[in-house]
């Protein structure tokens, strides 16, 4: 089932012309209207599951903000119905868990592709295909982080489906392939863990329409079995302001 009977796609529970041509995507649904406040004219147009929406104008363009819950796939969901009724540039913004010792709390990540260590990828590509970000999304939100200040790192990220079996890894039945793997991604490199961006870039691969990550990083678990300087920070805001900055930027640019 594709859409309900007056049009709207089945779970957004939106139609052509409710969104902008370009979309933020948060997870957390309370975070919708805070990105929102950043547009001009915004205004409610979707609220059903997990999925709220709100409209407005950056510059003069439509804009969009959709949530999308937790995880692959209702970010999936979110990216295939949006990009249905007019979508074309997506810049997921949300939260990570930093990986390597040189991303601290409060710093931004950019995902400049995303280890599949989840489900849903599979479900559109075979396992040897890259989930790689767009490189014009990529480059505009380091471009963005360097103008405002931030401290920004760009990289590799990984993309699980259990939040519980990174942070407790140790309990769970398979703990040796969990941890074996994530020394693995400490090897390479890896600069951070999230939820969503490997279904987006994959996804969005299928659908060619462009989609880019930014993350404000909570904590990080190694830095914290080091004895280093591990504060909790939870404030988004630095997150969701880069990500308003690199759709002006965007936005700029298509013109």
């Amino acid at each position: 089932m594709k859409y309900t009977e007056d049009g709207r796609q089945y779970h957004i529970g939106l139609k052509e012309g409710d969104v902008g041509s370009y979309v933020i995507l948060p997870g957390d649904p309370k975070r919708s209207e805070k990105i929102a406040q950043y547009f001009d004219n915004p205004v409610k147009v979707g609220d059903n599951r997990e999925y709220i929406t709100y409209t407005g104008y950056l510059d003069g363009v439509k804009v969009s903000v959709t949530s999308t819950g937790i995880g692959g796939p209702s970010a999936a969901i979110a990216l295939e119905e949006l990009s249905k009724i007019g979508a074309h540039t997506f810049i997921r913004v949300g939260t990570c868990g930093g990986i390597d010792l040189d991303v601290k709390s409060g710093d931004l990540v950019i995902g400049q592709a995303a280890i599949r260590a989840e489900g849903t990828s599979k479900e559109y590509a075979p396992i040897e295909f890259p989930a790689v970000a767009d490189f014009e999304i990529t480059s505009a939100l380091k471009e963005s982080a360097n103008k405002m200040g931030l401290t920004s790192h760009v990289g590799v990220v990984q993309c699980k489906d259990s939040f519980y079996g990174q942070h407790e890894a140790d309990l769970m039945p398979v703990s040796y392939e969990l941890t074996n793997k994530w020394e693995a991604w400490k090897r390479l490199g890896t600069l951070a863990s999230e939820m969503e961006s490997a279904a987006l870039f994959t996804v969005g691969s299928f659908l060619k329409v462009r989609v880019g990550s930014c993350f404000l990083v909570v904590a990080n678990q190694e830095r914290e079995k080091k004895g280093l300087d591990n504060p909790v920070v939870h404030d988004t805001d630095l997150a969701i302001r880069l990500g308003i900055e690199a759709l002006r930027k965007l936005i700029k640019e298509d013109k």
